[in-house]
This record gives structure tokens, C-alpha cells and sequence, in this order.
């Protein structure tokens, strides 16, 4: 041990570090385990036997062009912080562009699913992958109007909201209807696969879980929103205000001879204009909640109900004993 002089003290240093032992991919038997996870996984392991092939989609490039999107829609929130209204035009455009460029790719790689492409195959893909973004820029307008009255219904039916930018900016219910209404605009268009993906960037964000299929109308307004679920057949009219921990699900599922669950079946409710359902709320089947009615909290609901229904649970029995009394 060597020592330091301090002042005329002579003080010990401090003994040197041990090397750190060399590792290798060796020490923990890499090879060894890659290959066990591979015969693990090849059962489902149907995209890794694409690679080389052809690509998967991305689900981080389509998390930024869900994001250009939302700077496209709401730009002023959004976009840059210095953007002027003479540099908007500008800006949409050129973040639109990229957008659509970055989503040709992918609805080309989502058209190779679920099976190989033949080379006939593959090259009508291609043009397929164009017709279907051309399409798909088409109806942006249209998208762009329905979340317009998605924000405004949030604004009216939250006396919370001190702005229409506090519902842009914060509420996870105009995040996940914005996903939900680009996601519903490429499954209409016959996009596999992506529109689930651009479902799912949204509920993992905000704990609300639409599926892509599921026909929303507008002015919809989802409060607070962690725990919804919306089925993929479901269809909701106009002005329909759900509440946290709401579930428009199916019951059990019919299956074929083979015993499995028999696939594009209506199975999930059918919610008409003005309803409200209220937190924790489970509605299940094909059935039909008319009109101007009312779901109250915890309901467990598996029948249709005719317009202007109140629905709630069955009233709980409290008794208030003072001193003892009653006891």
C-alpha cells in the first residue's frame, strides 16, 4: 500500500480496485439459449420466418406517424412552438407528406400479411399500397371534422375543462378517439394489421382499449377513460358520453364443429344517439341501448333497453343505528 503526504501526515492510500473479470457472450452460455428460444418460439413464430423475406411493419414508425398526424389535426398545439398562421399551410403539408410517405411503407408491409405473396402477388401489392394511402388522405378531412366535435363534446360534458386546449392537450379520451378514428379509417380500407397496432400505441398511452372495427359516431366523449373497453362490432351513435371502467363487450362466443370461436359475427352492443354510461358500467352482447337512455354505474347488462331508459342497480339497504340502538 503506497501512501500520500498531507500536510506532513503521511496517509495510507486507498487499496486499488480488483479487475473486473472479463465476460463474453460465453459466460452465460448465449449461444446456447438463442437457440433454445428459438425452438420455444416456433410455434407462433411466423414473423421471424418472414424475415429476409419481407418486412414487418414498425410499430415505432407507426408511433410517429400517429404523431405527425395528431401535429396535422392540431397544429397549433402540437406543432412548433413558434409557428405562425402564415407558416400552418406549410407546415400541415410538409408534416402530412412525410406522414403518408412513412405510411405507404407500412400498409405495403401490412398487405403481405397474413400469408406469403407470390411475386404476382407482391407486385399488386405495391399498387394496392398507393391506392389505399391515396384513399386514406382523402378521408383526413372528414376525420379532422369528427374530432372537432370529439373536442367539443369534451369541453361541454366535463364542467372540469377550463378550455377547448385543456381538452386537446390533456384529456386521454381525445388521444384515444383520435387513434381510434385513424385506425378505423385504414380497417375500413382493408388494412391488416396496422390499424390493431395504432389501437393498441393508444391503449397502452391511456388505458383505453378500441377496437379499430367498432363504429363510432360523433361528439364522442370518453371522461377520464382508464379501464373502457369497445369491441370491434359495436357501434355507437352520436353524442355518447362513456365514464372510466365502462366494458361494451361480448358474451361467450359461438364455435364451429372444431370448437373454435366462430370469427365476423355481430357480438358486441349497439349504442344510439345521446346515452350515457356511467363508470364501471358492463354491457354485453348484440343488443341495443336506445336512445336518450341511461346506464347507471356497475350495471351488469346483457338485454336491450328501450329509448330514455334509466338503468341502475338495485337500490342498497342502509340502516343507521344510534347507541346501540337496534342491536
Amino acid at each position: 500500500m503506497s501512501e500520500a503526504d498531507h500536510g506532513g501526515f503521511r496517509v495510507p492510500a486507498a487499496p486499488a480496485a480488483p479487475a473486473a473479470p472479463a465476460v463474453s457472450g460465453a459466460s452465460w452460455a448465449l449461444g446456447s439459449v438463442v437457440a433454445e428460444l428459438r425452438a420455444a418460439g416456433r410455434g407462433i413464430d411466423g414473423a421471424r420466418q418472414k424475415l429476409g423475406r419481407q418486412a414487418l411493419p414498425s410499430r415505432e414508425v407507426l408511433v410517429g406517424i400517429a404523431r405527425d398526424l395528431r401535429a396535422v389535426f392540431f397544429p397549433a398545439h402540437f406543432g412548433p412552438a413558434d409557428l405562425t398562421d402564415e407558416g400552418t399551410d406549410y407546415f400541415v403539408g410538409h408534416t402530412l407528406d412525410a406522414a403518408l410517405l412513412a405510411l405507404h411503407e407500412q400498409v405495403r408491409r401490412g398487405l403481405g400479411f397474413p400469408r406469403e405473396l407470390d411475386a404476382r402477388e407482391a407486385a399488386r401489392r405495391e399498387g394496392r399500397a398507393a391506392e389505399i394511402v391515396r384513399d386514406f388522405a382523402a378521408g383526413l378531412p372528414a376525420v379532422q371534422e369528427l374530432l372537432e366535435t370529439d373536442v367539443r363534446a369534451a369541453f361541454e360534458g366535463d364542467p372540469a375543462a377550463t378550455s377547448i386546449d385543456e381538452a386537446v392537450f390533456c384529456y386521454p379520451g381525445i388521444t384515444a378517439i383520435m387513434h381510434h378514428r385513424i385506425a378505423h379509417l385504414l380497417y375500413t380500407l382493408g388494412v391488416p394489421l396496422i390499424p390493431r397496432i395504432l389501437a393498441e400505441i393508444a391503449h397502452a398511452d391511456t388505458g383505453i382499449d378500441i377496437h379499430p372495427g367498432a363504429e363510432i359516431g360523433a361528439s364522442f366523449f370518453i371522461d377520464h377513460g382508464t379501464g373502457v373497453v369497445i369491441g370491434e362490432t359495436c357501434r355507437i351513435g352520436e353524442r355518447v358520453r362513456l365514464y372510466q371502467g365502462v366494458t361494451l363487450g361480448a358474451k361467450s362466443f359461438p364455435r364451429d364443429a372444431s370448437g373454435n370461436p366462430i370469427k365476423g359475427i355481430d357480438r358486441h352492443p349497439i349504442v344510439e344517439d345521446h346515452v350515457v354510461v356511467y363508470a364501471g358500467a358492463t354491457i354485453l352482447g348484440r343488443i341495443t341501448i336506445g336512445r336518450g337512455s341511461s346506464i347507471g354505474g356497475n350495471v351488469w347488462l346483457t338485454r336491450s333497453v328501450p329509448a330514455n331508459s334509466r338503468i341502475s342497480q338495485a337500490q342498497v339497504r342502509s340502516d343507521v343505528f344510534e347507541d346501540g340502538g337496534g342491536i
